[in-house]
């Protein structure tokens, strides 16, 4: 008899340990809440927090020196250009390089709202198993699901968007005269350029950046989860 309860209390002993670990890596997996939660809830509270963090970004990205004036994402001459900017600015053309690199951030600024629609139609087509994967994931998962389902959309909504922007803008016009100033200058090196994917790449670059921001916000800090739903869904996911 006495042997009969040592066997149980020991597999009843072994069972609970196992119940714990499990519990603990559950929670350092995130898991903990999410599994408490309806799918229907999970999925509610991500396409929530997608849209918040979308909007944001977009508001933040899509105004007047969105980009311009953010360090963190500011359009700068691309590398391979920089022997240009760097040719011209020595002879005095410092002022007009000036003029084309706020162009190409006025043109992204112009551009950056036409992702509100791709961004919901992609929060629209989202799973119960994708919901999961990005509660449970980094601190960038929902970015990244972004990047995945959107980046080919964006680019091909962005591109016409930009080149219509820029030319409005004159910025093929800045940089056609640019290049030509280039030139005249003794052992200069010939430069092509597709200035409107540059532009339209780091727009994208940009966007997203500020997308991955709002998602960290709502997922460490809890005053950015505005609603109850924000708050039920990532207030325990993150023990």
């Amino acid at each position: 008899m006495v042997r009969s309860l040592v066997v149980c209390f020991s597999i009843f002993l072994s069972s609970s340990l196992a119940y714990a670990q499990l519990d603990q890596i559950e929670k350092r997996l995130g898991m903990g809440n999410a599994n408490s939660l309806s799918d229907s809830k999970v999925a509610s509270g991500l396409k929530e927090a997608l849209q918040v963090g979308a909007s944001n970004s977009v508001k933040i990205t899509g105004k007047t020196d969105g980009y311009f004036k953010n360090e963190a994402i500011k359009i700068l001459m691309p590398s391979n250009l920089r022997p240009l900017e760097k040719g011209l600015r020595a002879v005095g053309f410092g002022p007009n390089i000036d003029t084309f690199i706020l162009s190409m951030n006025r043109s992204a600024e112009a551009a950056a709202p036409a992702a509100r629609t791709i961004f919901t139609d992609a929060i629209l087509a989202m799973t119960f198993d994708d919901a999961r994967k990005i509660l449970s994931g980094g601190d960038t998962a929902a970015t990244d699901y972004f990047k995945a389902k959107t980046t080919e959309h964006l680019t091909a909504a962005f591109r016409p968007f930009v080149e219509k922007t820029m030319s409005e803008n004159g910025v093929m016009k800045q940089y056609n005269g640019l290049t030509e100033q280039y030139q005249s200058i003794p052992f200069a090196k010939n430069q092509t350029f597709d200035v409107n994917k540059y532009v339209v790449e780091k727009a994208l670059d940009g966007l997203f950046y500020e997308l991955a921001a709002q998602e960290r916000q709502i997922r460490t800090n809890p005053a950015a989860r505005t609603t109850s739903l924000l708050k039920e869904v990532f207030g325990g996911s993150r023990k």
